[in-house]
């Protein structure tokens, strides 16, 4: 068995935050992306062991936390390190894990979820984009780079996680990161789209992301 530990992304858990402590990865252009070698292995995402976590909140106190579920994805491995890869990330399944239904678990699902016509576009109108999809394109330096497409519009970010290759799976695990959820058109209540928003409506514009992905040979 050959082992290699890397350092690298894969997608997405979702915070939403603006003037916060850290900061967050840029987001640039999106960058060229490349085929897979012929003599690369191919690794499937395994989604049910696969998970993206978030957690978010107002510029004033307080937030959330919660999951998103993979829908699909493959790495594709050659020289025991991972070359490249593309995660899909089925933004359905938006789930909020610190409220109960009794405290208002279902009303904040369906909000940022879009599910009523007059909050579609609030945050992720899931109607409209169902998937978010991160396309690895490049590790170098300990960092993963590639292209992650949100509600129609992609952006390339780079970001440490660690990455460890086995003969049989392929584990991807992120620190927490954040990026600007405004790079992607998720603009409600962001302090630095809407100059005239009470203090206590804002909501942070960054998003932080930690997940764990298991691919299988």
């Amino acid at each position: 068995m050959k082992k290699s530990v890397l350092t690298l992304f894969a997608v997405a858990a979702l915070t939403l935050t603006a003037c916060n402590d850290k900061k967050a990865v840029d987001a640039n252009d999106a960058l060229e992306t490349n085929e897979a070698t012929e003599t690369a292995v191919k690794y499937n995402v395994d989604i049910e062991n696969s998970q993206i976590d978030w957690a978010g909140g107002k510029v004033a106190g307080g937030g959330h936390t919660g999951t998103i579920a993979l829908e699909q994805g493959e790495v594709f491995v050659e020289d025991g390190k991972v070359t490249m890869g593309k995660f899909v990330i089925d933004m359905k399944t938006i789930t909020v894990t610190d409220l109960t239904e009794d405290t208002g678990k279902a009303d904040l699902e369906a909000h940022l979820k879009g599910e009523s016509e007059d909050k579609a576009d609030h945050f992720f109108n899931v109607s409209k984009f169902p998937t978010a999809t991160f396309e690895l394109v490049n590790v170098k330096d300990s960092t993963v780079e590639g292209n992650l497409t949100m509600k129609g519009q992609t952006s390339s970010i780079e970001f440490p996680a660690t990455v460890t290759v086995t003969d049989n799976d392929v584990t991807i695990a992120s620190d927490e990161f954040e990026i600007d959820r405004t790079k992607w058109g998720v603009n409600f209540n962001s302090g630095s789209v809407f100059q005239d928003l009470a203090g206590d409506k804002i909501i942070k514009d960054n998003i932080k992301v930690k997940f764990t992905v298991k691919a299988t040979k």
